[in-house]
C-alpha cells in the first residue's frame, strides 16, 4: 500500500479544516487535508458572525471570501407580532469587527479550499478515512480511500479532525455523546426573492417568531436569493401533509411577516430537511490529535454560532499545534477545551433561552437599557470569550435576572396604569 508523509494530517475541508490547515501552512509545516465530499457541495451555516472574521483574516483566507462578492451583514433583526428588534454590529460593547457576510456556502467553502490549495496545500476530494492507528509519540497512521476505491496511508505527526458532520475520529474511537439539547427539526429552501424590496433587509439575517417555540430563518444573498427555513419541535411539522414544497408553501403561508412577499414564488430547489443535529464529544483533543468546529459541539442554528466555533475553534487549535510541534508543552485541556467551553457554554445559555423564550422577554421588551443591548449585541456578533462583558461571563444567570425585572417592571407599569384608569 502506498504512503505519504505529512507533518500536519487535516480531515474535513470546510471552514475549520481550512483555517487550521492555513494557520498550519503559515508557520512553515506540511499540511495535507483529506475531504469526503466533492466540492462544491450544500451545506447550511449561511449567515457569519463578525468574530469569525478574526479568524478568517488570521489564516488569510479573508481575501478568498472577499473576491466572492458575497452579501454584507450589518446585524439581526428579530420579529415577533409585527415587533421588531434591531441589532447593529457597529453598536455593541466588544471592539471588534462590526460586518460579516451572507453566504451560500457551497461557494464560501469552495472560496476557502481554494484559497487554501493556493497556498500549497493538497486536497484529496472524495476521499474517506476508514481507520488511524495512533503511535505512543502522538504520530499516527491513517488509511484513506479515494474515489475510484484505491487504499494508500498517511504518516502524520498530528491529525486536526475538522470533519463537521462526519465527526470522524469520534465516530471511529467512540467518543459521540448526547447533546442535552432536545431533539429539533428544520425544513428550508432557497427562492428566488422578488418582492424583497417590502422588508428593507437584505443586510442582516431576520429571525421571526412563528410560534413561541417555531422561528423562521430569512438570509438575503447578493445574488437575490433567499434563504428560509422554519426550526422547532418536530411535532410541530406533523400537522402539514404533502411533498415538500407544499409542505414549505404551507408553512410560509400561515406566517404573516413573509406570507405575501413569499407567495407563489420560485423555489431553487425541492425544500430539504434536517432534523436531530446536536451533537457533542466526550474529549476535544487527544494524544496526537485534536478535534475542531461541528466535530465538538454543534447547538443549534438560531444565532448562527457553527461557521464561528468551527472557524475561531480552529484558529486556536492551529496555533496550538504548531506550538506543540515546535518542541512547547501545551496544556490542551486548559488552553483549549476550557477556551471552546467557554464559547460553547455561553451560546448554549443563549439557545436555550431563545426556546424557553428568555430571549422573547429581552428583544421584545419596551424601552431597553442600551448599555445592556450592546452586551448582548456582542454575543450576537460572536464575541463569546469577551468575559469583560456581564452577559458573556454570567451568561448562565444574567439573561434570566433580566427577564425577571422587565417582567417585575412591566406588571408594576400594567398596575400603575389600571389605578390611573380608575382614578
Amino acid at each position: 500500500m502506498q504512503t505519504e508523509k505529512t507533518d500536519v494530517l487535516v480531515i474535513g475541508a470546510g471552514p475549520a479544516g481550512t483555517v487550521a490547515g492555513a494557520i498550519v501552512n503559515k508557520a512553515g509545516y506540511k499540511v495535507r487535508v483529506v475531504e469526503k465530499m466533492k466540492f462544491p457541495r450544500f451545506v447550511i451555516g449561511e449567515s457569519l458572525l463578525p468574530r469569525c472574521m478574526e479568524a478568517l483574516e488570521e489564516a488569510e483566507l479573508l481575501d478568498s471570501v472577499l473576491e466572492q462578492s458575497f452579501q454584507r451583514k450589518t446585524g439581526a433583526k428579530f420579529v415577533r407580532d409585527g415587533v421588531i428588534c434591531d441589532y447593529s454590529f457597529s453598536d455593541q460593547f466588544t471592539d471588534g469587527w462590526d460586518h460579516a457576510y451572507q453566504v451560500t456556502r457551497a461557494d464560501f467553502d469552495k472560496a476557502l479550499a481554494d484559497g487554501l490549495e493556493a497556498k500549497g496545500v493538497p486536497i484529496d476530494y472524495e476521499t474517506t478515512v476508514t481507520a488511524i492507528k495512533f503511535n505512543d509519540d502522538g504520530s499516527s497512521v491513517t488509511t484513506i480511500t479515494d474515489a475510484q476505491g484505491d487504499e494508500k496511508q498517511i504518516e502524520a505527526k498530528f491529525i486536526i479532525d475538522g470533519s463537521g458532520y462526519g465527526r470522524v475520529i469520534p465516530r471511529l474511537f467512540g467518543l459521540d455523546k448526547p447533546s442535552n439539547l432536545p431533539p429539533r427539526k428544520a425544513v428550508f429552501v432557497h427562492t428566488k426573492d422578488v418582492n424583497r424590496q417590502m422588508d428593507d433587509e437584505p443586510d442582516r439575517i431576520t429571525i421571526v417568531v412563528h410560534k413561541p417555540d417555531i422561528w423562521v430563518w430569512i438570509i438575503p444573498f447578493a445574488t437575490g436569493i433567499t434563504s428560509v427555513g422554519f426550526v422547532g419541535d418536530p411535532a410541530f411539522f406533523e400537522k402539514y401533509s404533502g411533498s415538500p414544497e407544499e409542505i414549505m408553501r404551507s408553512l410560509i403561508a400561515d406566517e404573516p411577516y413573509i406570507a405575501e412577499r413569499m407567495k407563489g414564488i420560485e423555489y431553487l430547489w425541492e425544500p430539504r430537511v434536517l432534523q436531530s443535529w446536536s451533537a457533542t464529544t466526550e474529549k476535544f483533543f487527544g494524544n496526537g490529535f485534536v478535534l475542531t468546529g461541528n466535530v465538538t459541539e454543534f447547538l443549534d442554528p438560531v444565532f448562527s454560532s457553527g461557521v464561528t466555533l468551527a472557524t475561531v475553534s480552529s484558529q486556536i487549535a492551529g496555533k496550538l499545534v504548531v506550538r506543540q510541534l515546535q518542541g512547547e508543552k501545551v496544556d490542551w485541556e486548559k488552553e483549549y477545551t476550557e477556551v471552546m467551553m467557554q464559547g460553547v457554554n455561553t451560546f448554549r445559555s443563549y439557545v436555550m433561552g431563545w426556546y424557553d423564550t428568555t430571549l422573547h422577554t429581552i428583544f421584545f421588551a419596551k424601552d431597553q437599557n442600551p448599555d445592556i443591548k450592546k452586551m448582548i449585541c456582542s454575543v450576537l456578533a460572536g464575541y463569546v470569550w469577551d468575559t469583560d462583558n456581564t452577559y458573556v461571563r454570567e451568561h448562565d444567570t444574567a439573561l434570566k435576572k433580566l427577564a425577571k425585572t422587565i417582567k417585575l417592571r412591566d406588571s408594576i407599569e400594567y398596575i400603575n396604569n389600571g389605578f390611573k384608569e380608575k382614578g
